[in-house]
């Protein structure tokens, strides 16, 4: 299992960066390789992704969700990935965006890139394109602001 850690600062309001967040569909906005993201209710997603060539479509469960703190998920089924999303509040006008990312590399193509480190980097770029996006617009392009407690 490959672990990928990366942080960003925002210059935006906690609630303004947790809530573009929610936003799963955009996620192609800023997540290379993400080609589609689609929210099946309030806790269930299906992604296209297309990495290094390698098409791949999953199911993911939301596992926690606290509105401007956490959002946590995992995949369905075969597929080995899992997330983890923190808020931190530096001051009024600036947040701390922390991803997590676990994820088993599946063929040769993803072993040899896991190996290389292209997933740490990829989750540092994704990040910074969060970044670039929140601070290029005056408001987030929705807002979900129910949760989901952590099970277990």
């Amino acid at each position: 299992m490959t672990t990928a850690k990366s942080s960003v600062d925002v210059k935006t309001y906690v609630t303004a960066a947790y809530n573009q967040w929610t936003q799963f569909e955009d996620f192609p906005k800023f997540m290379d390789g993400v080609e589609e993201v689609t929210q099946v209710g309030d806790r269930h997603l299906h992604w296209k992704v297309k990495i290094a060539g390698v098409e791949r479509e999953f199911d993911a469960t939301i596992t926690e969700q606290v509105p401007d703190t956490r959002i946590a998920w995992k995949a369905d089924g075969e597929t080995k990935h899992a997330g983890v999303v923190d808020f931190h509040k530096l001051d009024m006008e600036h947040t701390r965006v922390d991803l997590q990312l676990d994820m088993e590399p599946e063929g040769l193509v993803e072993t040899v890139g896991d190996k290389l480190g292209v997933v740490e980097r990829k989750v540092k770029k994704d990040l910074e394109r969060f970044k670039e996006l929140v601070e290029s617009q005056p408001h987030p392009t929705g807002a979900w602001r129910g949760e989901v407690p952590r099970e277990g």
